[in-house]
């Protein structure tokens, strides 16, 4: 059995911060987490099932027809077990670390044989920002743990963002949809998993400076008793 199992949002912890990351999978000390809002789970399911009304007819929803490449992923009891990151058996291992790299895929893509990852994001507002900054290291992995699998990919994967326009009666809500293209590189990937494994073995590393959980932690010890 793989001494350590790792996804892309551990990986994502990793590249935010060094100490936080290894005493999540070392000492198992999670990071705090708030009251995290039911909403953007709710509109991931809800979305889920929008497109596999369309997936059963071999046919993409209207908003991304065009703009995407190639058709969803038809078979949906492969890809109930690709959407559970308990049953998943996408994987990418690397036994000389026993380490793995899994994750859970929100929706596929096939273009000419090949495999192209698409995960639904919600957000408040209209999208101003480059989503690589955030999702970059995600969409890789996604791309290497399909192509460990058997699965060839093409170098792209897609972010399928929705954010509000307005509220029509009856209460409908009507939403801007925009896929946005990512290029995928697979390299990028195996060395950030790479180092994540790495550093587990390694002693703690210092807090970061830019990390808002050891500030938060620097910040009580300073307090005077």
């Amino acid at each position: 059995m793989p001494k350590y199992r790792l996804s892309p949002s551990a990986l994502n912890i990793f590249l935010e911060c060094p100490r936080c990351f290894w005493l999540d999978k070392v000492k198992n000390i999670k990071r705090p987490r708030g009251i995290f809002p039911s909403l953007p789970g709710g509109m991931d399911l809800v979305i889920k099932k929008y497109f596999d009304k369309y997936r059963i007819d071999g046919k993409l929803p209207p908003e991304i027809n065009g703009k995407v490449a190639g058709l969803l992923f038809p078979d949906m009891a492969v890809l109930e077990k690709w959407r559970s990151w308990r049953a998943t058996d996408l994987r990418y291992e690397d036994k000389a670390l026993n380490a793995v790299l899994s994750g859970a895929l929100d929706d596929c893509l096939v273009e000419d044989g090949c495999y192209i990852p698409l995960d639904y994001k919600t957000r408040g507002s209209e999208l101003k920002e480059d989503p690589r900054k955030y999702y970059q290291t995600q969409l890789d992995c996604y791309c290497l743990i399909l192509e460990a699998s058997g699965y060839k990919t093409k170098g792209l994967a897609y972010l399928a963002y929705y954010w509000p326009l307005e509220v029509e009666e009856r209460g409908m809500v009507r939403f801007h949809v925009e896929p946005i293209k990512i290029e995928t590189s697979l390299e990028p990937a195996k060395k950030i998993f790479t180092d994540a494994v790495n550093l587990l073995s390694a002693n703690i590393p210092p807090a970061s400076p830019k990390c808002e959980y050891c500030n938060l932690v620097a910040s009580r010890d300073d307090e005077p008793e």
